[in-house]
């Protein structure tokens, strides 16, 4: 018989045909959504709670995607969340088919292959270089060895002008402390070999000659990795009366959207040795739910922080940041919000209004001048909605 572990907070999901294969499964609950490609199954469940993402796969890997999982939460880690893990199906069948892992659907969700433009990645190259960059210097920083580091094993979603990529699968990773120098490039080695496989796979499938494939994409992402992974571990010298660039130091490890969990000072010869670690890639996040409730990615959360700020100057300048907080809310962002809804393709209006105040910003340099949301909220629909893509 199936036994199902589940974290509280979720459903039972006893009403599912787990002694069934996946992809035999015929159920109500069942929903179509965007998937990475996968050496497993995957389908996709609508609750009341929520969707939930099903894979299916052999019994030592469910616990060890889990646990990794798990772990990763509690490390503010950037993957998807695991609700819990089903052992015990199909005893008369294959290994395979033996145990299942369930996670929490990643809302507005899309694969890789949907950025795709011809052979490659077009005007999204940057975008997807900078943000997987960014999620295995996370990864790392929470002392995951991935193993098995891929686009394919990710899913990404829009964050204002960038992307949000999550780990989707963890079958293959393992958690330590820290991370010696030597597992973080065979990681890296890893990925690289795996993008360049991908891209040269994508080239075979759509007639193309190798040659015109996006190889280098795999060393791209390194050299942005190295290049974060310095900027952020690097100790800083300098004078013992140059005290005012500790601040300056963290300000910009905030600016990347990188927390500051510790930070040691050394003193010797009238120099200071700045040696800072850090933490998850949730600064303004964190800051932005602090002041408003509002739960946004990061660089969302950047965005609509500055929105926050503009509105605060300029009708709350003598408020208490929590009271301008609270106007702004009422006035400006729910308000928009609730216009952005009422647009029928509008799957994300937190992306959407990051977008709009993008529009905003520009419009009002070319004008010289402050034109104001609602103004650019006209243009911005009148000219189509320029920046938004929908999930």
């Amino acid at each position: 018989m199936p036994e199902l572990t589940i974290r509280p907070g979720h459903p039972d999901f006893l009403d599912l045909p787990w002694d069934q294969p996946l992809e035999d499964w015929d159920s109500p609950r069942l929903v179509d959504l965007p998937r990475g490609i996968s050496r497993h199954v995957v389908r996709f469940v609508s609750y009341r709670q929520g969707i939930y993402a099903v894979k299916q796969l052999p019994e030592p890997a469910a616990l060890r995607d889990y646990g990794a999982l798990r772990t990763l939460e509690d490390r503010d880690g950037p993957a998807v969340t695991a609700v819990g893990y089903v052992t015990g199906r199909n005893p008369d069948r294959t290994a395979e088919t033996a145990a299942a892992l369930v996670t929490r659907y990643l809302d507005y969700a899309f694969s890789y292959r949907e950025l795709l433009q011809g052979t490659g990645f077009g005007v999204h190259r940057t975008q997807l270089l900078d943000a997987f960059a960014s999620l295995l210097v996370e990864l790392h920083l929470a002392g995951c060895f991935w193993g098995d580091c891929s686009l394919s094993n990710t899913l990404y979603r829009w964050d204002a002008d960038g992307l949000e990529p999550r780990m989707v699968d963890a079958e293959t990773a393992t958690i330590h402390d820290d991370l010696s120098d030597g597992r973080r490039e065979e990681d890296l080695d890893i990925m690289v070999e795996n993008v360049a496989g991908g891209m040269g796979d994508i080239a075979a499938e759509r007639g193309v000659d190798l040659d015109q494939a996006d190889l280098e994409l795999g060393l791209d992402i390194a050299r942005r990795y190295r290049g974060l992974w310095d900027e952020l571990g690097a100790v800083w010298v300098v004078s013992s009366n140059e005290q005012y660039k500790i601040a300056e130091r963290i300000a910009r490890i905030n600016d990347l959207g990188f927390n500051v969990d510790d930070l040691t000072v050394a003193s010797a010869d009238g120099k200071l040795a700045l040696n800072v670690r850090v933490g998850g890639r949730s600064f303004h996040a964190n800051r932005l739910k602090e002041l408003t409730g509002l739960d946004a990615g990061e660089r969302q959360a950047s965005t609509i922080l500055d929105d926050l700020y503009y509105y605060t100057a300029k009708y709350a300048t003598d408020t208490p940041a929590t009271v301008a907080a609270i106007r702004w809310r009422v006035d400006a962002f729910e308000p928009a919000l609730q216009r952005l809804r009422s647009i029928p393709d509008v799957n994300d209006p937190v992306q959407a209004y990051c977008d709009l105040l993008n529009h905003r910003f520009n419009l009002s340099v070319e004008a010289q001048h402050d034109v104001g949301t609602d103004a650019a909220f006209e243009d911005w629909l009148s000219k189509g909605r320029p920046g938004y893509e929908p999930a």
